[in-house]
């Protein structure tokens, strides 16, 4: 398993500024947008969700990236720096960790519904980065 990481660029520039395609197509099919501001030094998720595929875009700051599966306990941790306007997809049965190296934020598009019932029942705790 490898880690993809996606830099997206503008695909168009002129004086007012940039347009970059962030998503494109319907590779899967998206519930919920999130914001997350997250604080240097914070660490996010240590989780992984059952169903729920998403996609994690850092719109400003750095951050480190980290990934196994989460049906391989002995497995290796994977971790990538993510900069601005990098994109990484989160499988299911994934687990995924998040330390920012810098004050972030990260949009998160999920293929999961966002209620905090069905989130709960679709998300199982798991520390693979402290």
């Amino acid at each position: 398993m490898k880690i993809k990481v996606t830099h997206i660029d503008p695909e168009f520039v002129d004086q007012r500024g940039g347009i970059a395609r962030v998503l494109d197509q319907n590779v899967h099919r998206i519930q919920t947008i999130l914001r997350i501001t997250s604080k240097a030094g914070s660490i996010r998720s240590n989780h992984y969700h059952i169903k729920d595929y998403h996609f994690m875009y850092l719109e400003s700051g750095m951050c480190e990236y980290s990934e196994k599966p989460a049906n391989k306990p002995k497995s290796k941790i994977e971790n990538v720096k993510m900069v601005a306007g990098d994109l990484v997809l989160t499988n299911p049965m994934v687990i995924h960790a998040v330390k920012f190296l810098q004050d972030s934020v990260l949009y998160a598009f999920t293929t999961e519904k966002r209620d905090q019932d069905k989130y709960e029942k679709d998300t199982i705790k798991v520390t693979i980065i402290e």
